[in-house]
C-alpha cells in the first residue's frame, strides 16, 4: 500500500527542514523544496526540488516538473524577519524591507498555495506555516511589527482562499509552532524545534480530512483570529 506523500516548501533549514525529516521518520514520501543548495540533500530519503517562491516562474516551473504527481499534504514553511530587535519600529524598516518581508511571508506562499493545489486530492491537506504573532487579537504587547503585519496578511489571504473554494472538502491549516529557536526565531525563543515540530506534526495528521479552515497552534487548539 502506498504511504502518504507531502511536499513541503522551503524545507532547507530549520522548521521546514525538521518538518520534512519528521514525516520522513513517520514513513511519508517527502518532496521538499530549496532555494539553494542545502543541508536537504543529505536528507535520506527526501526528494529535493529547488525553487525561489519570490520568483513566480520559478513556481510555475515547478508544477510543470511535478505534473502528473499528487500529495496527501501540501505545506508551505516560508519565513524571514528584516530584523533581531523586537523593539524595532515602523519609524526603523524602510520601505524595501517592509516590501520584502510582505512579499516573503504572504504574497508569495499564497502564490505557492494557487499554483500547486491542485496537486491535492480532495481527501488531502493544504497548510501554510503562520505564527502566534499573526493574531491581531491576541497582539497585546506590540514588537515585531512587520513580522506581525505579514502574519496577518497570510491568514487574511488564507481565509479569502478558504472563501473562494467554500465547497471545497480539503482541510485548510495555518499553523502556529510556537516562538522557536531557529534563525529566525533567535535564542531568546522558548522553544527548541523538537519540543514543536513533532507536535505540529501530530496536529497535521489529526486535522487530516476534517475539510474547512483551521487556525491552530502546535497543540491543535484553536488561535484567535
Amino acid at each position: 500500500m502506498k504511504g502518504k506523500s507531502a511536499l513541503i516548501i522551503g524545507a532547507s533549514r530549520g522548521l521546514g527542514y525538521a518538518l520534512a525529516a519528521e514525516f520522513l521518520g513517520r514513513g511519508w514520501q517527502v518532496t521538499a523544496t530549496e532555494r539553494t543548495p542545502s543541508a536537504l540533500r543529505e536528507l535520506v530519503g527526501a526528494a529535493v526540488e529547488t525553487v525561489d517562491i519570490t520568483a513566480p516562474e520559478q513556481v510555475a516551473a515547478l508544477r510543470e516538473r511535478l505534473a502528473g504527481s499528487a500529495f496527501d499534504l501540501l505545506f508551505v514553511n516560508a519565513g524571514t524577519n528584516y530584523t533581531t530587535d523586537p523593539s524595532a519600529t515602523l519609524a526603523d524598516v524602510s520601505t524595501e524591507d517592509f516590501t520584502h518581508v510582505m512579499v516573503t511571508n504572504a504574497l508569495s506562499p499564497m502564490r505557492v498555495v494557487e499554483t500547486l493545489q491542485d496537486l491535492v486530492p480532495e481527501t488531502g491537506t493544504i497548510g501554510v506555516m503562520s505564527s502566534g504573532q499573526g493574531s491581531v487579537a491576541d497582539n497585546t504587547n506590540g514588537g515585531f511589527e512587520v513580522y506581525r503585519a505579514s502574519k496577518s496578511a497570510l491568514n487574511q489571504l488564507m481565509r479569502s482562499f478558504a472563501a473562494r473554494h467554500a465547497d471545497d472538502p480539503r482541510t485548510l491549516l495555518l499553523m502556529a509552532p510556537g516562538w522557536v529557536k531557529t534563525d529566525l526565531g533567535g535564542p531568546w525563543a522558548r522553544l527548541t524545534v523538537d519540543e514543536s515540530i513533532p507536535a505540529v506534526a501530530d496536529t497535521i495528521e489529526a486535522w487530516a480530512g476534517k475539510g474547512g479552515l483551521h487556525y491552530l497552534d502546535r497543540q491543535g487548539q484553536t488561535v484567535n483570529w
